[in-house]
């Protein structure tokens, strides 16, 4: 699935913040060795200030597929 750029719910503007996570969870994947647990991704969300649940479930949601999707066009 493509980074949504809006919430579906609310209509705030998640595009940025999406990013963002992905960096702070890839950085966790480097310095420990292992996904980032409930807590850590609470924590990252918590810094990005994003507080609505309709939001968060974006984030943590979203799959990306785009790399695999792209290879049947």
């Amino acid at each position: 699935m493509i980074i949504p750029v809006r919430c579906f719910s609310c209509g705030k503007v998640i595009a940025s913040d999406y990013v963002k996570f992905g960096e702070e969870s890839k950085k966790i994947r480097n310095e420990t060795g292992h996904e980032p647990t409930g807590e850590e991704k609470s924590k990252i969300l918590d810094d990005l200030h994003v507080d609505r649940y309709c939001c968060r479930r974006m984030i943590l949601s979203n799959a990306d597929l785009i790399d695999e999707v792209i290879s049947y066009s």
